[in-house]
């Protein structure tokens, strides 16, 4: 950890490491920015980008299915009336959860709606998500999208009558007493007095980013989306990993989840090597390592934060970084973080 910071692989760092009922390894590294030198320590909260797609976004769906309000197989066309007569009437809700939906990965929807007016902008937003069209028949192959995470939200809203926000709040995050992760919304300041790492020296925004989303289009939405908007602390992540763990297992009675839909949501669907919010490890080339079990669920974000929980080991890795500061040019990550995993893994595994 103190070598990539030396190496540049981000300017400062948290690693949290639980295994089988307690934390076994914390550590800060670093600083949390160029300019104010100012030193990371373990409650250092960070921007989690695409964290926000398992932990808040599947969560919420995970309730959403426990209350009978959609399952994995429900369809566009039964969930929302814009899709009735749409070429992505058909897509599965479990398939925008796995990627799978047939839409593109990204696009660049803040360039239109940045030039509108706040009130007018997520009629324009759902407009566009409408008329997207499909790059891919639905259920034929993965690709990782955004567009697919922004109808997730509208479903969110449409079932539940509350923003992606309120609802992961409400029905999850004060039922669990848990403080450490949570929603920034655009234009309201974290009075928490918590230090944040910043994110990028934006070209567009003209500003360094600190307390506000890294994502384009989670910005100009609000700050608050399905797809990303979600701050937190490793031990923040860690705590919600380990409540699920815990469900999966049957070893914990939980406030919120349901053991059965828990195990849905943390086991392979459709033979992808993805489960509905989760990625699972690759053959080759997986930012896990090579050590983790196959049966293993996590997430990248673009920041430069990740989690791997191996469900059968119950081991949780927690790494959160602010890499793209000052710029999303530094991608040494890549490397850097099966590097971390394998020699966890190995330090744990040897101790047994």
């Amino acid at each position: 950890m103190e070598k990539a910071v030396q190496d540049g692989v981000f300017p400062g760092a948290v690693l949290r490491v639980w295994f089988k009922g307690r934390t076994v390894y914390e550590k800060a590294v670093g600083v949390t920015d160029r300019e104010s030198l100012t030193p990371v320590d373990p409650s250092t909260v960070y921007d989690l980008a695409s964290l926000t797609k398992p932990l808040a976004t599947a969560s919420a769906f995970m309730i959403l299915v426990q209350k009978g309000r959609v399952s994995l197989e429900s369809r566009l066309c039964e969930l929302i009336a814009e899709f009735r007569d749409n070429d992505k009437k058909d897509v599965t809700v479990g398939q925008l959860l796995c990627h799978t939906s047939g839409l593109a990965d990204h696009r660049p929807y803040y360039e239109t709606l940045q030039q509108l007016p706040g009130a007018g902008r997520p009629g324009a937003l759902k407009s566009l998500l409408q008329s997207e069209p499909l790059i891919n028949p639905p259920g034929a192959k993965v690709v990782y999208s955004d567009l697919g995470y922004m109808i997730l939200n509208w479903i969110i809203e449409a079932r539940s009558g509350m923003t992606i926000d309120r609802f992961f709040e409400h029905e999850i995050l004060l039922p669990l007493t848990l403080s450490d992760l949570y929603y920034i919304r655009k234009n309201e300041r974290d009075v928490t007095g918590r230090i944040i790492a910043p994110t990028e020296t934006c070209p567009w925004r003209k500003k360094t980013l600190k307390g506000e989303v890294h994502d384009d289009n989670a910005w100009v939405m609000g700050g608050c989306c399905a797809h990303a908007g979600l701050f937190g602390t490793a031990r923040g992540v860690s705590d919600f990993l380990v409540e699920l763990l815990g469900v999966y297992h049957g070893t914990k009675q939980s406030a919120v989840f349901s053991p059965d839909v828990v195990r849905t949501f943390l086991t392979e669907w459709n033979g992808f090597r993805r489960t509905p919010g989760f990625d699972m490890p690759s053959a080759e080339g997986s930012s896990s390592g090579h050590l983790f079990s196959p049966g293993s669920v996590g997430h990248l974000g673009f920041t430069g934060t990740s989690f791997w929980m191996d469900l059968e080991r119950e081991i949780i890795v927690v790494l959160l970084s602010n890499r793209v500061h000052p710029s999303r040019d530094h991608t040494a990550i890549r490397a850097f973080r099966p590097l971390i995993h394998d020699t966890v893994m190995e330090e744990l595994l040897q101790r047994g």
